[in-house]
């Protein structure tokens, strides 16, 4: 069900994101989750889903990367709504021992045994993927065919500040469906190409048909790896990543016109501009949380 269109703002229909206060991830996150995705009424029945996660690096301490309670409530979430499988998928950037890094998240202890449910996407079969855009040098992606062949993907980043980038969110996410078998570790060809034009493009040629963003804690400052926890006790869902990308900024004290893949993402793969977007359950104000950014991004800062 991977979108591949490219449609102007202008001809977009208005996008619709919903927040959710939840203030730990001890609480019970299954109701919370099923009936969030019940109000967006997607078309999961008999479906597969691939739930891709932000999963970085090991981190015993479960600070960087998608909390695995949000990850195993959304699977159980899905499988409810009637899908027909629901894998887990991402090919860590930063780390080529992914069990290591499932390990020390302890994602089995949440989502059971992993052998039929995660996918290491770095070193899953590949299929070309010509580009729509020329944003950055790639004319083609080599992608995952887990990732093509699903009828849903969601992408489930954690609420976090970036060095290179500004913010990484359900776009940036995107990075860790591109398979380190091809493109090397840290993902060296897609940095060279230019890391904003690079997830224009990713996200042109498999935009992620849902998002759902952990921002139970978050981490800023000198993110993705090094940044410092940030509690914000929000989870944040949509259909429309660009919108969500946007509303998380918002929420986290930023303004989204100023990342730069995020303003160029709002021409042609969603919306960010607030009077596009239809806000659901709480205010964006209500668990507004200002995010510290490193001192070259200050500009991003909503009091600049």
């Amino acid at each position: 069900m991977l979108n591949r269109r490219l449609i102007p703002s202008f001809q977009r229909p208005p996008s619709r994101v919903m927040i959710r206060r939840a203030a730990s991830y001890e609480q019970e996150l299954g109701t919370l989750i099923y009936e969030s995705l019940v109000e967006f009424a997607l078309p999961v029945k008999d479906k597969v889903v691939l739930l891709k996660p932000n999963l970085v690096g090991p981190d015993p301490l479960g600070v960087m990367n998608t909390h695995p309670a949000v990850i195993a409530a959304t699977r159980e979430s899905f499988l409810r709504l009637g899908a027909s499988q629901v894998l887990i998928g991402d090919g860590p950037a930063m780390d080529r021992d992914t069990e290591a890094i499932l390990e020390s998240v302890r994602l089995r202890e949440f989502v059971g045994p992993l052998p039929r449910i995660f996918v290491d996407l770095n070193i899953d079969d590949v299929e070309r993927v010509p580009l729509a855009t020329k944003a950055s040098r790639l004319k083609e992606l080599y992608m995952p065919k887990t990732v093509l062949g699903a009828d849903l993907v969601v992408s489930m980043p954690k609420l976090k500040t970036h060095h290179w980038a500004g913010v990484t969110l359900s776009l940036k996410n995107m990075f860790g469906t591109v398979p380190g078998s091809c493109y090397g570790w840290p993902k060296n060809v897609l940095h060279w190409a230019g890391i904003d034009n690079a997830i224009l493009d990713i996200n042109a040629a498999v935009k992620p048909d849902f998002a759902i963003v952990d921002g139970i804690v978050g981490m800023e400052g000198n993110g993705p790896i090094q940044g410092t926890p940030k509690a914000c006790g929000a989870l944040i869902f949509g259909d429309d990543p660009v919108a969500v990308d946007a509303t998380c900024c918002r929420v986290m004290g930023l303004l989204p016109e100023r990342i730069k893949y995020l303003a160029a993402a709002g021409t042609m793969l969603g919306h960010i501009n607030v009077d596009k977007i239809q806000q659901v359950g709480e205010a964006v104000v209500a668990l507004r949380s200002k995010f510290a950014v490193l001192k070259e991004f200050s500009a991003l800062s909503e009091a600049a």
